[in-house]
């Protein structure tokens, strides 16, 4: 019997339209799915009906996948796509994989030799790239930083020896309510001329982009507290 594909469905950055960076493509993906493997149902029930998901969500099914989820749970959620049924693994924001747990199931379905699909979507990385003005040629994705200041202090600075001995592009993202405190420690523990951007609320109608070297960020700080924020360090 043929098997099912798994798609890898991305979902907007914020409240934004679903034109600015979803393809029409994907809605029509979308209609074929009656299984997905999702972070939140909520949250992704509210996604599929923006999106002009018609179905009864009480022909649909809902597998929860997060950082708590076993390993031999992911199995059972890819058991339809043996039988030839699609599957949608969704994102709670931006691309599936990146940043978020769903890699678990990807890497399975591999290994059972199921079909895996990524559709396009925003990246919130890589459209902070893109902008700052940064090495796109040569970066790294760190995830977060160490939330105990002096744990992130000791980040910072190997960090900074990867952005000015390689031109390495260094990217970093924060829990929204802990940017200021993020932006302290950069401040405080960076050279002054090394180069920061500051990237938050992409895609929607307040982003804001901006890269300034450290000396420049400590006379001018931002309002960034709770809002998404992508870091990015780099060198001259």
């Amino acid at each position: 019997m043929i098997k099912g594909n798994l798609y890898l469905i991305p979902t907007p950055l914020g409240e934004t339209g679903f034109e600015a960076g979803l393809p029409a493509y994907n809605m029509q993906i979308l209609q074929n799915i009656d299984t997905f493997i999702v972070e939140e149902i909520r949250t992704a029930r509210r996604f599929l009906r923006k999106a002009g998901y018609n179905k009864d969500f009480e022909t649909v099914t809902f597998h929860l996948l997060n950082e708590h989820t076993p390993d031999d749970e992911v199995a059972g959620m890819l058991e339809k796509s043996m039988s030839g049924q699609h599957i949608g693994l969704l994102s709670e924001a931006g691309l599936p994989c990146i940043a978020d747990p769903g890699n678990m199931a990807v890497r399975l379905a591999h290994h059972k030799g199921i079909r895996v699909i990524p559709l396009t979507g925003p990246s919130s990385i890589m459209l902070a790239l893109m902008a700052s003005g940064l090495n796109g040629q040569n970066f790294v994705f760190h995830g977060y930083l160490p939330v105990k200041p002096d744990e992130r202090a000791k980040a910072l600075r190997e960090l900074e020896q990867g952005a000015s001995r390689n031109n390495q592009t260094q990217i970093f993202i924060e829990t929204p309510y802990r940017n200021l405190q993020m932006l302290e420690s950069i401040v405080k523990c960076c050279h002054p001329n090394l180069v920061l951007c500051i990237a938050v609320d992409l895609t929607l109608s307040t982003e804001w982009i901006r890269s300034m070297t450290v000396n420049e960020w400590k006379k001018k700080k931002p309002e960034i507290h709770k809002r998404p924020a992508v870091f990015l360090l780099g060198s001259l």
